[in-house]
């Protein structure tokens, strides 16, 4: 198994977040989750979605060092799905059974891949992440962030494509 897995979430799979995702996987040993083919509910007070895709996702999550959040910026925010995802990790840390599988998290190295039609990526959207990883102890890796306002155009930015996939290939974090 890879070291490396990918959690994406898009309206469209085949937009210009999953063209970059597939691009990173082609040269980066990893696993892709589509989070949007998952049942992944909203997070609950009263835990009444334990029986969804979360916990089956976390375990799957732990078996790797290194985790990508894949998701296009919408409105300085991720996708619905990707926020439901975040917000169940809640579930890890307020649910007695689940501490210790929280817990794992701890040490795990992070990355945000995203695109948008702005050439540099949201300082909102990244501080969203940066913020959930310190707070689980979750090392930030970085961030890979496309201009997609002329389209995906894996030439145009194959420099940071590549430098971005070496880098998981060969991590210093």
């Amino acid at each position: 198994m890879s070291k490396v897995i990918a959690l994406f979430s898009s309206a469209r799979r085949n937009g210009n977040t999953g063209a970059l995702i597939d691009t990173v996987a082609k040269l980066s040993k990893m696993t892709i989750i589509n989070l949007d083919e998952l049942n992944i509910a909203p997070f609950d007070y009263e835990y009444k979605n334990k029986e969804d895709d979360f916990l089956p996702l976390i375990e799957k999550v732990l078996m790797h060092q290194y985790i990508i959040f894949a998701s296009p910026v919408y409105w300085y925010a991720v996708t619905p799905k990707m926020k439901a995802f975040i917000d169940r990790i809640s579930d890890l840390l307020l649910l007695p059974e689940l501490l210790d599988t929280g817990r794992q998290l701890r040490g795990k190295t992070a990355y945000i891949v995203s695109t948008s039609e702005s050439k540099a990526l949201s300082p909102i959207f990244s501080e969203t992440f940066e913020t959930t990883f310190t707070y689980l102890g979750i090392k930030y890796g970085g961030a890979l962030h496309i201009d997609c306002s002329t389209g995906f155009d894996p030439q145009k930015n194959q420099q940071k494509i590549i430098s971005f996939s070496n880098h998981l290939a060969n991590p210093l974090t």
